[in-house]
């Protein structure tokens, strides 16, 4: 059974948490008994409207247009152009059924496109390619990066990108298909989803950034010598880069899997999803060396704890040391004996107090030359 990605992100045992699990598997018991095919949203419900981002351009021209219904969508090509309609927002399941019915869409394809808790995937559905994917994302109120569910379909001219929620990811490519900038307006709809991985792919640099950060910060409190904020906080960082790396390691696939195809992908647009396959293995590179670090950070904390303890257990060892022959001398005249001549005489009690400062003393000088501490 799939779970919400950012499942994986939430404390293990903490109250948001185990409300994230219950709602997640409210919502797949909402689809349990249902036909395949079936669309209903497993992900955060949310009530602003969609719109959806609809781009048509080709060398010499560019439009662009915003729209709030599926039915004003123009359902007509455009020969000769690339048509690329973005939908920011995938919480109506009405609006992804309608899309999927005026563009020939399969009812499994709109299933997992609203499925968030997907595993990033590359389908080849004949007349089209689905494509699951994953974004990093920067949670401000978390401080933690949590995925994101992209979906994207490639038929022919027509390109279909589906986002689960957040600013906009493709911004700046649509941005550079405005100015004309580069070579998206004279190439295909191939290279536009190669831009579109591209940029998804880039922005797991920034996001390992970040972690990349706070490693150096956690070095900093764990010299300080602050373990048990140290602790929670490796256990944290663990924990996000277990998810960074579900997200980046399927991606391979899907290039692989884009770069084998014959029938869509154009052979100059190869070498191009080859540069962003090496940028993906270099990001699985950087997240096993920080599964590593990470997991060194463990070790150290744990031997900083154990150092820790063992000062302690050394400090209280010499304190009962010394004080093991002070309660024997304190235990021989605490005895209530009759005759005891020590009892009667006049610096008895003053020379016994001597006796146990000079023993300390002893003692004590005795436990320094040996560097016991």
């Amino acid at each position: 059974m799939l779970i919400s990605s950012k499942l994986y992100a939430l404390p293990l045992l903490s109250r948001e948490g185990k409300m994230m699990i219950d709602r997640i598997f409210q919502e797949f018991s909402r689809k349990s008994g249902l036909p395949p095919g079936s669309v209903v949203l497993v992900g955060e419900r949310r009530e602003q409207p969609i719109s959806i981002r609809f781009v048509r351009y080709a060398e010499s021209a560019c439009s662009e247009q915003e729209y709030l219904r599926v039915e004003d969508l123009p359902d007509d090509a455009g020969p000769g152009s690339v048509t690329w309609m973005h939908m920011n927002g995938i919480h109506h399941p009405q609006v992804i059924e309608e899309l999927g019915m005026k563009f020939a869409v399969h009812s499994l394809v709109l299933e997992d496109i609203v499925n968030t808790g997907h595993r990033p995937k590359l389908d080849d559905w004949d007349e089209y390619l689905f494509i699951i994917i994953k974004s990093l994302i920067y949670d401000e109120e978390t401080a933690m990066v949590l995925p994101g569910h992209v979906s994207l379909i490639c038929s022919g001219d027509t390109v279909f990108s589906f986002q689960e929620s957040g600013p906009d990811l493709f911004t700046q490519v649509r941005e550079r298909i405005r100015s004309g900038k580069g070579k998206i307006r004279k190439m295909q709809a191939d290279y536009l989803v190669y831009t579109l991985l591209d940029t998804i792919v880039d922005g797991y640099y920034s996001m390992l950034e970040k972690i990349g950060d706070r490693i150096e910060e956690l070095e900093e409190t764990i010299l300080e010598n602050n373990t048990r904020e140290a602790f929670h906080r490796i256990h944290e960082l663990r924990r996000e880069m277990t998810v960074i790396r579900k997200t980046i390691w399927p991606v391979r696939d899907i290039l692989s899997g884009l770069e084998k195809n014959d029938w869509l992908v154009a052979d100059h647009t190869r070498y191009y999803l080859r540069d962003v396959y090496d940028h993906v293995i270099q990001s699985i590179d950087i997240v096993e060396t920080f599964r590593d670090m990470l997991a060194n950070l463990h070790e150290v904390t744990l031997s900083f704890n154990s150092n820790r303890m063992n000062e302690i257990m050394k400090v209280l060892t010499i304190i009962a040391t010394i004080f093991i022959p002070l309660t024997f001398i304190a235990g021989v005249y605490g005895m209530n004996f009759k005759y005891m001549p020590e009892l009667e005489w006049r610096w008895g009690y003053f020379a016994v107090l001597s006796f146990m400062f000079l023993v300390a003393c002893l003692m004590g000088y005795y436990f320094k030359v040996k560097k016991w501490f």
